[in-house]
């Protein structure tokens, strides 16, 4: 978010705010990418850069987002674009593409790379300013490869510019390396918009403090003279809520929401760490739990599974079918009642769902995986017609295993979620504590599903197959 404010005769003035916002939009940089804590002001930074050459009817702009839905969803490019580029007359299109025509004929285009392959699409373009909007889910090739298409013929020299949050395991942790810290995480402060330059030889890159350090670097010339290879510059401008005035005064409430997020996720979206990953006892300790010996009243039941079916033999350590059962309590709190897990041949694994769904009781509802391919839509037919009568729905895993654990770690480590004492306590705490780093995650995977499935339970219906 930019400032605004009232100006002279009713005219509105839309400022950068200062701090890092300023230093990135005043960056002299061929790349700079503006990263870290969320709600820093990155996405309206972004749309500002453009504004700049408005005037210049051959100006183009392309915004890049990895999927068109993260372009259009709401607060995202497109809704932020409509706060801002009606103010300068600009007019949208909507069809084919996503533009916005400025009335010097300049244009600002959205665009998205959900694939691989479709930077093909852009092959032979020429694009003075490439935004990257969240940089750190586009892959290595499709920016390396946009880069050959930041060409300009209007007068304005081609730069790139783009915005992420923290991830440690993107390529874009190690290009901006140095201007983290790599003991803690977190950006040094004295490194913040300082330029530094490389060229990039086949797929190395050399850095340099200055240009003329890689003055040894050369490439033949159209005429096959070997000349120094023209470095490209780099920065780094750390983004935090906190520099954000106007956010914070408009929603005071979204730093709580930051708070509440799980360790791993708050220290990246808050705390700005390029360093912190998925680690043992960062998403589960058993300590945040209370362990109870009774079920409160009212609760509402979700069992989920996770699937397998190889039996446990000498030498082999397979997966096992997992089974955890999630409920919601009337004050907004949850409590895990029960888990089983086994190695089962495909006949014990029916036998298992079939026996724990009668132990359950048709008031728990029951949550199961589904494969992509014909082998899980098969089995899925199979479990769903063994468990008629019970409420039941099959879906197929979205996102990966950490994130799908985040929403009940986030509950867990805020001191919401109960668990029934049980013979099964022991093993089920350990494995979750061990998640993601331990061999096996079929115990949070079940967790994930119970839990995941109980907040979209009013989605589900009663198999009568």
């Amino acid at each position: 978010m930019a400032g605004v404010e009232a100006g002279a005769a009713a005219q509105t003035i839309i400022r950068p705010q200062a701090g890092p916002q300023t230093q990135f939009l005043g960056s002299s940089a061929d790349i700079a990418i503006y990263g870290g804590s969320a709600g820093g002001g990155k996405t309206w930074a972004l749309l500002m850069e453009p504004l700049r050459h408005i005037a210049n009817p051959q100006f183009g702009a392309v915004f890049f987002r990895r999927t068109l839905v993260q372009v259009r969803n709401e607060g995202g490019l497109w809704d932020e674009s409509e706060k801002l580029y009606p103010s300068l007359q600009a007019k949208p299109r909507v069809a084919p593409d996503l533009s916005w025509t400025f009335p010097s004929g300049a244009s600002v285009s959205f665009a998205h790379l959900e694939h691989e392959k479709t930077v093909s699409n852009w092959q032979g373009s020429q694009i003075p300013l490439i935004c990257f909007d969240e940089l750190t889910h586009f892959t290595q090739k499709q920016f390396w490869y946009l880069l050959s298409r930041n060409r300009s013929m209007c007068g304005v020299r081609p730069y790139v510019r783009a915005t992420c949050n923290p991830d440690a395991d993107s390529w874009v942790a190690e290009f901006i390396s140095w201007w983290i810290d790599q003991d803690t995480g977190l950006p040094i402060p004295e490194r913040a918009g300082v330029l530094r330059w490389f060229v990039r030889i086949g797929d190395a890159i050399r850095w340099a403090d200055h240009p003329s350090e890689l003055a040894e670097y050369t490439a033949p010339d159209e005429n096959g003279v070997q000349k120094p290879i023209e470095p490209k510059s780099v920065t780094f401008v750390p983004a935090r809520l906190t520099d954000n005035k106007a956010l914070m005064a408009a929603d005071p409430g979204y730093l709580a929401n930051l708070m509440a997020l799980p360790t791993v996720e708050r220290e990246r979206l808050l705390g700005g760490n390029w360093k912190i990953r998925p680690a043992a006892g960062l998403l589960f300790q058993r300590g945040w739990c209370e362990v109870v010996d009774a079920v409160p009243t009212g609760v509402r039941w979700m069992r989920g599974w996770d699937l397998a079916s190889t039996p446990k033999t000498e030498g082999s350590d397979p997966d096992a079918t997992a089974g955890t059962k999630v409920g919601k309590l009337p004050d907004g709190r949850y409590i895990v009642g029960h888990h089983v897990s086994d190695w089962l041949s495909p006949a014990g694994v029916e036998r298992l769902i079939k026996n724990t769904a009668e132990a359950d009781g048709r008031e728990t509802q029951i949550s199961l995986p589904q494969d992509p391919g014909q082998a899980g839509k098969s089995q899925v037919t199979n479990l769903t017609k063994m468990l008629a009568g019970f409420n039941v729905r099959a879906t197929p895993e979205s996102g990966d295993k950490t994130t799908r654990f985040s929403p009940f770690s986030a509950q867990a480590e805020a001191g919401n979620v109960l668990v029934l004492r049980g013979p099964w306590n022991e093993a089920w705490f350990t494995a979750l504590e061990g998640f993601p780093e331990a061999k096996h995650d079929d115990e949070a995977d079940s967790t994930s599903r119970a839990f995941n499935a109980l907040l979209n339970a009013s989605t589900f219906t009663l198999a009568n197959i």
